[in-house]
């Protein structure tokens, strides 16, 4: 999959707020139909993502859908299938079954946004064609009726569930907007606690939180040469014939390894 630090919602009756994000530098772009844009103006919002979606992007570009069994269903598919997303973006999955309702050929990218969704988030992952799982924390926070926290500790166990739930079937698990845009220090913070829960990178709902999240979930150079370094600790003394290695002073199994070439090929992936 490309790389998925950053991924800005987009309201989809926002055109030049669309055309500008084409050169923001996020790793993803979600076109959005569905709570960012008002019910009077859903059919303008179909038309505006069409036509953004005419001419090639440089980062993939999914649709996010009005939700199963909304007055906007259909005509929300119709425009996925037609207007070459790069894939779609399910509101409130609860069940597997709900991830089946919109297997359509395309990527899909749920979001796991209430109780249920975090209760059967294995299954959902398990669902051929769902290849992300999004945490939706404002929902889910009302749904659990939990108090705001710096920390997010009411919501520890449900992030948690998701990044588990993703990693056990291969797909990718991506943490939750932070609504805040004027405490770049508290989104800073919010992005380095995803990473170190698991996720690959962060859902943003403003331009400016953009390279923060590059930032904290991709990888520095010096992080780079530190996995060069590991692996070629490792290729001698494989070639020397021993089972293991050390390195810096710690022991080098073939784990460590497969680590080590995810973070290059991250790398390579976002310093092109």
């Amino acid at each position: 999959m490309p790389p998925t630090r950053s991924v800005l919602y987009v309201p989809g009756d926002k055109p030049r707020a669309i055309e500008k994000a084409r050169t923001l530098g996020a790793d993803a772009i979600i076109l959005d139909l569905e709570d960012a844009v008002a019910p009077e103006h859903k059919h303008a919002a179909r038309e505006h993502v069409r036509e953004a979606l005419s001419t090639p992007w440089p980062v993939p570009v999914l649709i996010r859908v009005n939700g199963l069994n909304t007055p906007w269903e259909h005509d929300d598919r119709e425009l996925a299938l037609t207007a070459g997303a790069s894939g779609i973006v399910l509101p409130k999955v609860e069940c597997a079954a709900d991830a089946h309702a919109l297997s359509l050929g395309l990527p899909l990218w749920a979001m796991i946004e209430t109780p249920h969704g975090v209760l059967n988030a294995p299954q959902i992952a398990a669902v051929p064609g769902v290849t992300t799982l999004i945490v939706g924390a404002n929902d889910l926070a009302r749904a659990l009726r939990t108090q705001p926290h710096p920390d997010r500790t009411p919501l520890l166990h449900a992030l948690s569930s998701v990044v588990l739930a993703a990693r056990a079937h291969g797909k990718t698990p991506l943490d939750a907007v932070y609504n805040d845009i004027r405490n770049p220090d508290g989104f800073t913070r919010e992005c380095q606690q995803g990473r170190a829960l698991g996720f690959s990178g962060k859902t943003l709902i403003h331009p400016g939180q953009i390279d923060a999240a590059n930032q904290a979930f991709g990888v520095t150079e010096t992080e780079a040469e530190g996995a060069k370094a590991l692996i070629a600790a490792w290729d001698a003394a494989r070639a020397g014939g021993k089972s293991i290695a050390t390195h810096q002073g710690a022991l080098v199994e073939q784990m460590h390894v497969d680590e080590a070439r995810e973070v290059l090929a991250l790398y390579a992936a976002t310093t092109r």
